[in-house]
């Protein structure tokens, strides 16, 4: 169970909000058929409050089979609010949204964290209103909770513990988010980098919004990588699979999680 103490170091926890199905190349390039994708969620229990990274699939699509429900598959179990209390915490306790992005599968649990500011690149917030792109839903983000809109990277807590970085090119304003645990440093990706394969050959999907910056932000993931960063890829349903949910993630212990 999440529990917020004198220690300095985050807890982080991961869980599953929903799950869409959609052609394989819209996560990674040349590849056929589809391919049914978690939406990745994940806790950070720090001293100094909690903080959600994304939010999933919005509670609307439970029992939904109709438009966007033919492709959204969403357990009446799976939306945030739920999983959280599964955890024991109470959703009005979450101080932070931190928003990779503002698509459907990421920002559709906000409205359930009614205490929350939500913490998102300027121009991802302004992109998300142009109608540009039809995976936005306002209502899934115009919420009228407080915005704090940030430019290029932000420290969440002031310690180094949780540093957003800008890491577009899926969409104008998408962050990720560096979280240094007491066992290691966790790199929650988001969909600047969905498969864990794609990181490894350097593919992005068929179609971003700006190849050149999705570019620049697999080189960073790399980099970071290297450096001996543990990435959480933003989709990728083999590697999801061995991630352990709603428990504490400790980065030491390979029998814990999967190959990083």
């Amino acid at each position: 169970m999440p529990r917020t103490n004198s220690q300095t170091s985050p807890l982080l926890y991961a869980f599953t909000c929903g799950h869409i199905t959609l052609p394989t190349g819209y996560f990674i390039s040349g590849e056929e058929g589809k391919t049914k994708v978690p939406a990745c969620v994940f806790l950070i229990d720090h001293p100094k409050g909690l903080a959600l990274f994304d939010t999933g699939f919005s509670d609307r699509f439970v029992g939904m089979d109709k438009g966007l429900g033919k492709i959204v598959d969403m357990p009446e179990e799976h939306p945030v609010a739920d999983r959280l209390r599964e955890l024991d915490v109470d959703p009005d306790r979450i101080d932070w949204i931190i928003n990779s992005h503002l698509h459907l599968d990421h920002a559709g649990g906000n409205h359930m964290l009614p205490n929350a500011t939500v913490v998102v690149q300027a121009e991802e917030w302004e992109f998300g209103f142009t109608g540009e792109d039809g995976a936005y839903a306002k209502e899934d983000f115009d919420t009228g909770q407080p915005v704090k809109k940030v430019n290029g990277e932000y420290d969440l807590y002031g310690d180094g513990s949780v540093i957003l970085i800008p890491t577009p090119g899926h969409t104008p304003g998408h962050q990720s988010a560096r979280v240094k645990t007491a066992t290691g440093e966790a790199v929650l990706a988001g969909d600047c980098c969905n498969f864990k394969r794609s990181l490894d050959d350097m593919r992005m999907p068929d179609e971003v919004y700006n190849a050149d910056h999705y570019r620049g932000s697999l080189e960073k993931l790399s980099e970071l990588r290297r450096q001996g960063a543990h990435i959480f890829y933003g989709h990728d349903p083999d590697f999801w699979a061995s991630v352990p949910q709603a428990q504490e993630l400790d980065l030491n212990t390979k029998n814990n999680l999967p190959s990083l």
